[in-house]
Order: C-alpha cells, then sequence, then structure tokens
C-alpha cells in the first residue's frame, strides 16, 4: 500500500482527482480524521473537511504512475 497526502482546494481539483484515481482497477481510500471513504467518490470527498491535508491509501504495490498523476495535489 502506498500512502501519501494531498490537499484539494477547489471544486475542479476534486473534479480532476476523482478522474485520474477513477482510471486505475485498485482501491483508493481517502483518511480524514476517523472518516475513511472511497476517493472515486464524488460525493464522499465533499463530505470531507476539504481545509486540512488528507490522506491517501492506494491499495498497489506496483509502479508510482497514480502518484505520478496526482503529484499537483500532494502536500510534504
Amino acid at each position: 500500500m502506498k500512502s501519501f497526502t494531498i490537499m484539494l482546494n477547489t471544486i475542479n481539483d476534486v473534479k480532476d482527482f476523482v478522474n485520474i484515481v477513477s482510471k486505475y482497477d485498485f482501491d483508493v481510500d481517502l483518511i480524514s480524521g476517523r472518516y475513511a471513504i472511497d476517493a472515486k467518490s464524488i460525493m464522499g470527498i465533499f463530505s470531507l473537511d476539504l481545509s486540512k491535508p488528507i490522506t491517501v491509501n492506494a491499495h498497489t504495490d506496483g509502479d508510482d504512475a497514480l502518484l505520478d498523476e496526482l503529484k499537483k495535489f500532494v502536500t510534504e
């Protein structure tokens, strides 16, 4: 499993993020506090507090293509 932190600041960021993760066959979860939601769900993402960083858990050990595509959302 790969884990990293992102910020989604605008509605377009959320839309772009969902479009990217939806291309992958493996599960991707977003963790915010005690909530875990499916990263492929726009409605789920809008239920989170988007003013805070969100942890992404990608359930894959494969290549880093997902991380490369999401680079613009990743925080340090």
